[in-house]
């Protein structure tokens, strides 16, 4: 393992705690776009099956594992400060200051939804990606992320899509955050897939 190693592994986790951190947020709010309901979650959220690939390939699946589980439980612990800071008592000589609670006391069906969908999602991603190193080796490192991509992404959604919406939502808007799940996802592992170069495979 060369001297960047480290530094690349590092940088690539802290990106991906950032931004599955980021995702959990925007996805408190349902957005419209391009004629789709979506969660804003996931203008954020699919950058982290591409970047949970780079830290496999650059420190291994166990390391890969762990920041999964880490990324789980630093959310939950968000979630869980965001309530307590909204259960809190303001200081009314700022004023109410409704709006924290209004925008981040966070709907925990939602939480556990978006937990439960990251963990087991990216789980099946590096098994699926680990598979496809074993079966091929180290040629087409793009095939890869596509590939690993191409099945967790759909799972992801459909974990999501169900636990966080099902019963509450009309179906045919469960299903149009779905599908818009599913087209802005593919399209960011589309945009991403160069980033598996930035880092060295992991020797051993």
């Amino acid at each position: 393992m060369n001297s960047r190693t480290p530094n690349a592994a590092v940088l690539v986790a802290v990106a991906y705690v950032a931004a599955q951190m980021l995702a959990d947020i925007a996805s408190l709010k349902i957005v419209f776009v391009a004629g789709f309901s979506m969660d804003a979650g996931t203008l954020v959220y699919p950058f982290t099956f591409t970047l949970r690939d780079m830290v496999h390939k650059v420190a291994g699946i166990h390391v890969a594992r762990l920041l999964i589980f880490a990324a789980a439980a630093v959310n939950l612990l968000m979630a869980g400060l965001f309530r307590l800071v909204a259960w809190l008592p303001a200081d009314m000589q700022v004023g109410p200051q409704e709006e924290f609670s209004a925008v981040l006391s966070p709907v925990w069906r939602i939480v556990f939804a978006s937990i439960v969908a990251e963990v087991v999602a990216e789980l099946v991603d590096g098994e699926t990606y680990r598979a496809w190193v074993k079966r091929v080796g180290p040629r087409l490192q793009w095939m890869r992320v596509l590939t690993s991509n191409s099945v967790s992404v759909p799972l992801d959604s459909a974990i999501f899509c169900s636990l966080a919406f099902g019963g509450v939502l009309a179906v045919p808007v469960v299903l149009s955050v779905f599908y818009a799940n599913v087209i802005v996802k593919g399209i960011v592992t589309l945009v991403s897939l160069p980033w598996i170069y930035l880092v060295k495979e992991k020797k051993g």
